[in-house]
This record gives structure tokens, C-alpha cells and sequence, in this order.
């Protein structure tokens, strides 16, 4: 393993590009927390991480993908999430700019028509709006099931923005992500629906703050990007690609950017450096020292977030584990054992390699002790 190393320290927020890290939540170990039950949440350890977030000057982008929605995070749990964190990032701000919370319709499973779905998703985006905390309209499985075409979305989406109060981020999670959603915004073809998007947000731009894109398609994110009405912004959720298309002009809500939040940060300030610099060779030397520090996070991320993409959360959670940030690697719904210990055996080695885990004796400790249980250790 690598020698320790001091992280990169805590530091403002960038100033060039609005960064989010998608937060996982940690679940208490002396709890049940296996398939099908309810989740029971270590509170404690998961304000307290996304403190840690904050400290690096990220946003926080909570009850979204990352922290298990649709996969073991139930509305009860979730609800209690939302309060907890918008009312944690007082202590840093406004929390309608450092946390955004997700708002769907998970809660309501059975809605079988077009006004339950809406009525699901206007109780979600009242409970967020009554934290204090920023908007995210998730894609919903419900909606994906009862929409007959494209127009269902346009109105439902329309009748939604009209009342949000505050403009909001819309989000577009891919089939990689959730294969319940396969054909959203109308259609299975990925150009197809992407216009059909874009017609949404042009028609309710001043309602629209940005949309956050998690198709891991490069080609396609900059088109789009380009495509967006002026004053919204595209927030990369492309977990494979994000240096590139930060570096080109994305902001960032990434589920990535939970474990690596140190050199994100870091990352992100050397490129306000760069775009700040007027002399050339600083500018490259700033532009350099972006590349390295999340080129180093590359292989991890791919490792993670490999086919079947929607088990991610597994090494997230790992990640935080390794890395002291928690004292349990446990998840809501027993998701821990969604990737195999030769998997996370990969992550492990990629996270040292890359310089993200502070106490390497702790985390090889920890690594062994995994091994170990599964008859692995040597």
C-alpha cells in the first residue's frame, strides 16, 4: 500500500462550477436493515459525513440514487433524511444552495394513473420545500409505467413546475442506473426523448435551475449542454467521464464525488485557478494539477460503477467504510452484499492507489478482516 498521506485540506467552495456530491446514508449495524425491512439509519455518522462534504466546499445532494432511493431508503426514512440535512446545513449557509433533496414518487408504489403519480410527487416536493433545502425532480418508475407518450411528461412536468415555488433540478437517470425507467420522457430512443426534454425545459426555463444528466454518454452530454436555454445549467451525473466534461463546462452532481469529496474539491479549485489565470504557463501548471488529481480517481470510478451500474452504492458505502468515515460496512436492505469480495477487493486497491484512504493501517485492517469472514485471507 501507498505511504500515508495527508489529504488534500478542507477548502472553500469553487467558484467556476457548482459541485454537488450525491451523499449515502449510514446504516446502523445493531439494526435488522435486511431486504424488505424498514431502514434504520445511523444518524449520527451520516450528518456528520456530510459534514465532511460540506468542509470541502462541496454542496450536498441528499436522498437521491446515492442514498439508496428505490433500493432500501423507504419514504419514512427518507422524509426524516431531508429534515435532518437541511437543518445540518444551517450551520454552513442557506440550505436552499448547499443541499438539494430528491423529490419522487417511491412512496406511493401502487399509483396506477397520472393524477395519483402527480399527487405522489407534489407531497415529496412539499416536504423538501418545507426543509429549506433545493428541489430535484427525480425520475419516476411510477410515471415511466403510466405514461402513454411523450405529452403525459410535458403536462405532468408542466403542472409540477408551475407550482414549485423556486426553480428546481430536473433529473434524467438512465436505464444503467434503474432499467425501470427504460423509455423515459416518451421513448426508448435516447435522441427521440432527448427533444422531447428539451421541449420541457425551453418551454419552463425560468422554472428550470439546471437538469442533471446521468446517461453516461459524453457525446450526448455536450450536445445537450449546448442545446439548454441560456441560465441552466447541466449537472453531470456521468460517473465514468466527469473530468473531461467538468473541465468542459458541466457543473457536477455526482455520486462519485462522495468518495473522493478531498480531490474533487482540490480538483475543482485548481481549475478555478486555471480559468482565472491570464499568464499561459500557469494556467497549464493549474490545468495540470486538475488533470492529475481527478485522473487519478478514474480507474476507481470505472470499478465502481461497472455494469450492473445500479450496485455502485455498495462500493460507495465500502469506501466510506475503508476510509474511517463509519464504523460498520452495513447498508439499508442488505445491500452490502450486492458486489462480490473480489470486487471490492479491486475498489480497495484502486482507492490506495489513487491516495483516498487516510489511514492505510486502518484500512488494511479493516480489508483483512472482510477477507477473512469470507475465507479469503492469506
Amino acid at each position: 500500500m501507498r505511504p500515508a498521506a495527508s489529504p488534500p485540506p478542507p477548502g472553500p467552495a469553487p467558484a467556476g462550477r457548482v459541485a454537488y456530491a450525491a451523499a449515502h446514508v449510514v446504516a446502523d449495524p445493531f439494526a435488522e436493515n435486511t431486504p424488505g425491512s424498514p431502514a434504520a439509519v445511523d444518524w449520527d455518522a451520516t450528518l456528520r459525513f456530510r459534514r465532511h462534504l460540506w468542509s470541502h466546499g462541496l454542496r450536498v445532494a441528499d436522498a437521491m440514487d446515492t442514498a439508496q432511493r428505490n433500493a432500501g431508503l423507504d419514504w419514512a426514512a427518507t422524509r426524516e433524511l431531508i429534515g435532518r440535512s437541511a437543518a445540518a446545513a444551517r450551520a454552513y449557509g442557506d440550505p436552499a444552495e448547499l443541499v438539494c433533496c430528491g423529490a419522487g414518487t417511491d412512496h406511493a408504489p401502487h399509483a396506477d394513473t397520472l393524477p395519483l403519480v402527480e399527487a405522489a410527487y407534489a407531497e415529496q416536493i412539499e416536504t423538501v420545500r418545507e426543509a429549506g433545502a433545493g428541489v430535484v425532480i427525480m425520475a419516476s418508475r411510477q410515471l415511466a409505467r403510466v405514461a402513454r407518450g411523450p405529452e403525459d411528461y410535458q403536462a405532468l412536468y408542466g403542472r409540477l413546475l408551475a407550482r414549485a415555488g423556486r426553480p428546481v433540478i430536473l433529473h434524467w437517470l438512465g436505464a444503467m442506473f434503474d432499467p425501470a425507467l427504460t423509455g423515459y420522457w416518451g421513448s426508448p430512443d435516447v435522441e427521440t426523448a432527448t427533444g422531447h426534454f428539451l421541449a420541457l425545459v425551453r418551454e419552463h426555463a425560468a422554472m428550470v435551475e439546471g437538469v442533471k444528466v446521468s446517461l453516461l454518454d459524453e457525446e450526448h452530454e455536450v450536445r445537450l449542454r449546448a442545446a439548454l436555454p441560456a441560465g441552466v445549467r447541466l449537472y453531470t451525473g456521468d460517473d465514468f467521464n466527469y473530468p473531461s466534461l467538468i473541465k468542459g463546462g458541466s457543473h457536477a452532481l455526482l455520486g462519485v464525488f462522495d468518495p473522493i469529496a478531498p480531490l474533487a474539491a482540490a480538483a475543482l479549485r485548481a481549475l478555478d485557478a486555471a480559468e482565472s489565470e491570464p499568464d499561459p504557463a500557469l494556467r497549464a501548471r493549474h490545468m495540470a494539477r486538475y488533470d492529475d488529481l481527478f485522473g487519478r480517481t478514474v480507474p476507481l470510478a470505472r470499478k465502481v460503477f461497472e455494469a450492473p451500474t445500479y450496485n455502485y452504492k455498495t462500493g460507495i458505502v465500502f469506501l466510506a467504510w475503508l476510509a474511517g468515515h463509519q464504523d460498520a460496512f452495513t447498508m439499508v436492505g442488505g445491500a452490502q452484499s450486492a458486489r462480490s469480495p473480489v470486487h471490492l477487493a479491486e475498489v480497495f486497491r484502486l482507492a490506495d492507489q489513487a491516495g483516498l484512504l487516510p489511514d492505510p493501517e486502518l484500512a488494511a485492517h479493516r480489508m483483512r478482516s472482510l477477507l477473512t469472514v469470507h475465507g479469503m485471507a492469506r
